[in-house]
C-alpha cells in the first residue's frame, strides 16, 4: 500500500509546534499522528512523549481500553520518577472522567479517582521546587469528588476499592 515518510531532524521543532496547536485545536488523532512521526525520528524526545500521551488521553472519550493500554506504555518511555508519577495520575484521572462523561457506571470510578490522588501525591513528593503541577491536578481531582460525593463509595456499601472490570491497568 502506501509507505510512512520520515521527518528530517531539522523538521522536528516545527513538527512539535505543530502537534501543540493541533491538540490545542482538539484534533488529538492529527497530534498523535505528528508525535508518532517525530519519534520515529527523534525516539527519545520527552515532550514529545509528553505531548503524545496527552494527545492520546484526549482520545479517551471513544471508550476503548486498548487507549489506556497504549497510555501506559508512552508513560513507561518517559525518564524522570516525578514526570511518570504525574502523567500517570493524568492518565487515571482523564479515562475516569472520560468515562463518566460517556455515561459510564460510577461504580468503577472512585477506585480511579483514588490511584489519581497516589499518583499525584507521589509526583507532589518528587516535584522539583517551584513545580506544584501535581497539586494543582490533587486539587482538580478533590473538586469534582466534591462535586459529585457519590462517587466515593459509603461504608458498607461493598464498593471498597470502587474498580470493576476496567480497573487501572498496570
Amino acid at each position: 500500500m502506501f509507505e510512512l515518510k520520515p521527518l528530517s531532524d531539522t523538521a522536528v521543532p516545527r513538527a512539535i509546534a505543530k502537534a501543540e496547536r493541533y491538540r490545542l485545536l482538539n484534533e488529538p488523532q492529527e497530534a498523535d499522528s505528528i508525535c508518532r512521526d517525530i519519534l520515529s525520528t527523534d525516539p527519545d524526545n520527552q515532550d514529545v512523549l509528553a505531548i503524545l500521551l496527552l494527545a492520546i488521553t484526549d482520545q479517551f472519550v471513544r471508550g476503548d481500553d486498548s487507549v489506556v493500554s497504549e497510555a501506559h506504555r508512552v508513560v513507561d518511555r518517559i525518564r524522570g520518577d516525578y514526570e511518570r508519577a504525574y502523567y500517570s495520575g493524568i492518565v487515571c484521572e482523564r479515562w475516569v472522567k472520560a468515562q463518566l462523561k460517556g455515561g459510564g457506571h460510577i461504580g468503577s470510578a472512585s477506585g480511579w479517582f483514588l490511584e489519581a490522588l497516589e499518583w499525584y501525591q507521589k509526583a507532589q513528593a518528587l516535584s522539583p521546587p517551584g513545580n506544584e503541577d501535581a497539586v494543582l491536578r490533587w486539587n482538580a481531582c478533590v473538586r469534582f469528588l466534591e462535586r459529585n460525593p457519590e462517587i466515593l463509595p459509603t461504608e458498607g456499601s461493598g464498593n471498597d476499592a470502587g474498580f470493576s472490570d476496567a480497573a487501572p491497568p498496570r
